[in-house]
């Protein structure tokens, strides 16, 4: 239950005046699903040219549903992202400019995760007749007010931090080592049950539970996120593979397996045409040292996580609803991350319009693969609000320019870059050539539209 004081109660009836929410009859809306994979790389899946990958079940989605083929994460780290996707606001606009810190470090650092005046798309569906649930990772924030059950989501099962070993439930990645699996407030424990299948268990007891309402389900899978750690079935299956593909493979199609049987289980119920599932990748795959220094692939992509190269923010996503969206059809239209919060909302015809999301809804591309991207120009940064050391982006049409560029490079050691990349993605798709010397005019321009964008950013943050 969402934890409100008397003067936020007060607050959420505003807000349903000004926004033009109310608690309408709400049986006949569709209910909504939105899957996050976790540093799954932008080709890694057979819909999206993969062939030593078995993802039945996300490719699946992709046949009964709308692909898109140049869909942009709105951070290459899991904060931000997952900030992003909540309130279809870039995550500087949100509030969260970096990764959320274990709480015992939030008070040095002065982060405490996703403002809670924002308001989360599970709020906003909340406040319009929906019974939320958030099944897998948080990593938005730990004071109460920052947990799921303090952002809008009537039910929580996972955990609360970046990762967890999915056998022991505990967070290894920093110390102090910490047992990291809740129901709601309460820490609950399942040593040795791997986490994907306890999440299912929990995605169908609360799709049991609906009865007159809709209900929304995000599904923030801990997976192929390090450690990898799929079930003996899919080791064997590729153990053909060389390290770390191997291990990597075998958790996306773990992860694969699960999702497939929540999707028979929609069909089970009856629930499939009336049911909105969104599928998408937090951000690029990990060449981290605890990832192998690798696993996941950006095919022609440059870069990777925690890069503003493609292989870094370009990701697979999908949207299937079989009452109201096409099935098997590509858009290569330019999408965002932000605008998922848009597209609901769209389908579940509630108005936002007094938000001011950055996010568009994606109906007009879906409906036509002629119609133009819904954004002319798009923004990142990340790091901070300071754009002397945070790394960020504008890209407007085919032109994109990386400003305090980073490219991880596994094993390798970090190559001094340049501080400003500017590239032609039609002529160079692989980011390989800097045309900032030679385009001054193009630089220039570019460099205009994200000042001015930073700026207002800075007086919205400031007022």
């Amino acid at each position: 239950m969402k934890i409100r004081s008397k003067p936020l109660i007060l607050l959420s009836f505003l807000i349903s005046g000004i926004f033009g929410w109310s608690q309408q009859k709400t049986k006949d809306k569709p209910n909504v699903i939105v899957i996050l994979t976790d540093d799954q790389g932008s080709v890694d899946m057979n819909a999206y040219g993969a062939t030593d990958l078995y993802t039945p079940n996300m490719d699946r989605l992709a046949s009964e549903g709308v692909r898109f083929t140049q869909f942009y994460a709105g951070a290459p780290v899991c904060s931000p992202s997952r900030a992003i996707l909540l309130t279809g606001k870039t995550n500087l606009r949100a509030g969260l400019p970096n990764n959320v810190p274990i709480p015992e470090r939030a008070e040095e650092t002065g982060q405490y995760g996703l403002p809670t005046e924002q308001v989360t798309m599970a709020e906003m569906l909340k406040d319009n007749g929906y019974n939320t649930a958030l099944i897998g990772k948080w990593h938005l924030g730990h004071r109460p007010q920052n947990l799921p059950n303090g952002q809008g989501f009537d039910y929580f099962f996972g955990h609360q931090r970046g990762c967890i070993d999915n056998y022991s439930h505990f967070f290894f990645w920093d110390g102090p080592n910490k047992h990291d699996l809740y129901r709601n407030e309460k820490e609950v424990y399942y040593p040795g049950d791997h986490f994907s299948a306890l999440m299912v268990d929990e995605i169908k007891g609360f799709v049991d539970d609906q009865k007159e309402n809709p209900f929304f389900i995000y599904w923030a899978f801990n997976a192929p996120h390090y450690p990898y750690q799929g079930t003996p079935k899919w080791l064997e299956h590729y153990k053909d593979l060389p390290t770390p593909r191997k291990e990597y493979a075998s958790f996306l199609s773990n992860t694969d397996e699960q999702i497939g049987k929540i999707l028979d289980y929609l069909d089970e119920k009856g629930l499939t045409d009336n049911t909105i599932v969104i599928f998408q990748s937090d951000h690029g795959h990990s060449r981290e040292a605890r990832a192998f220094y690798g696993g996941g692939n950006a095919g022609p992509y440059r870069g990777s996580k925690f890069s503003m190269f493609e292989g870094g923010i370009r990701v697979p996503a999908i949207i299937r609803y079989p009452k109201e969206i096409p099935a098997n059809e590509v858009r290569g239209q330019l999408a965002m991350e932000t605008d998922w919060f848009s597209t609901v909302a769209d389908l579940a015809n509630i108005d936002i319009t007094g938000l001011k999301v950055d996010g568009k809804s994606l109906m007009p591309i879906i409906k036509s693969a002629e119609t133009d991207s819904q954004h002319d120009a798009v923004y990142w940064q990340l790091g901070g609000y300071d754009d002397k050391t945070a790394q960020w982006v504008v890209r407007k049409g085919p032109w994109k320019l990386i400003g305090n560029v980073i490219e991880p490079l596994g094993e390798e050691k970090q190559k001094e870059m340049p501080r400003l990349f500017l590239v032609n993605l039609d002529d160079d798709i692989g980011e390989q050539n800097n045309l900032a010397n030679s385009n001054p005019n193009m630089l220039k321009e570019l460099l205009q539209l994200h000042k001015s964008w930073l700026a207002s950013v800075k007086r919205e943050i400031k007022n």
